[in-house]
């Protein structure tokens, strides 16, 4: 794959990092592309590591074919594979985005450790590993573009991932609820920057890990019938990393379509 150096990359465009871009059909792929479009340089990190000990397996081309996509629309764009249980890691996220775009603009955090388990049943290893992923690298990637931030006052925008599943998946939901609180508290601690911090929970949004009768199960549960997509998210997200969303901020916004 051909990835333009800061160097060469069409002028004016500021730069996103999505993190937990894994596969096409997911919700970070449906975002970076929505930036993409709205006229963003994407970078993006992945782990197939974890697709590959998930059901749905992994994606073998999925970077090529997500790059693909973003140069369509016009995006200079670099894939960085990235294993977040690695403390180090964000910091080398962001020098190789730095080296091969410039500085970021927006942190949008999707990435995620998802293993069903409940209070009786959850290892010490499992606990650890969701809250490395989920709580411990996004405060290290927050931490990460806190202290790189160059931009303008007021075009910063920090946006994350949640969910509200806890009951029978006790390390996912309490380590996102950790990232919820570390997010928020970077609306307030990097203030001093111009920079905006959002959570979005997204509601049931079916990326293939739900079975015909979840899926039937959640539609039921909204107004309108039907489950979210990955384009729901991404039209929020690109929202937010608008100018227009600047004065949202400090937020955990349930976009689930009215979920009961």
């Amino acid at each position: 794959m051909t990835e333009p150096t800061h160097a060469h990359r069409p002028a004016g465009r500021p730069v996103a990092l999505v993190t937990g871009v894994g596969r096409t059909v997911g919700i970070g792929a449906g975002i970076a592309e929505r930036l993409a479009a709205s006229g963003w340089d994407v970078a993006f990190t992945y782990w197939r590591a974890y697709d590959t000990r998930m059901p749905w397996g992994a994606e073998e081309d999925a970077a090529d074919r997500v790059t693909a996509t973003l140069a369509g629309r016009g995006a200079a764009t670099v894939a960085v594979e990235a294993d977040l249980t690695d403390p180090g890691a964000p910091a080398r996220v962001f020098d190789e985005v730095g080296r091969r775009l410039g500085g970021v603009t927006a942190l949008v955090m999707c990435h995620a450790e998802s293993v069903d388990s409940g209070l009786l049943d959850t290892t010490v290893e499992s606990f650890d590993r969701h809250f490395a992923v989920n709580a411990r690298a996004s405060w290290l990637l927050v931490r990460e573009y806190g202290l790189r931030y160059a931009g303008g006052h007021g075009a910063g925008r920090i946006v994350a991932l949640t969910s509200d599943h806890t009951a029978g998946n006790l390390p996912y939901g309490a380590s996102k609820g950790a990232l919820d609180r570390i997010t928020l508290a970077a609306a307030r601690e990097l203030a001093h920057l111009g920079v905006t911090a959002n959570v979005i929970n997204p509601g049931p949004v079916d990326t293939g890990w739900m079975d015909d009768g979840l899926r039937e199960q959640l539609a039921g549960q909204t107004p309108l019938g039907r489950l979210g997509t990955p384009r729901d998210t991404a039209h929020l997200v690109d929202f937010l990393c608008s100018p227009e969303g600047q004065w949202v901020n400090g937020q955990l916004l349930m976009s689930n379509g009215g979920l009961v």
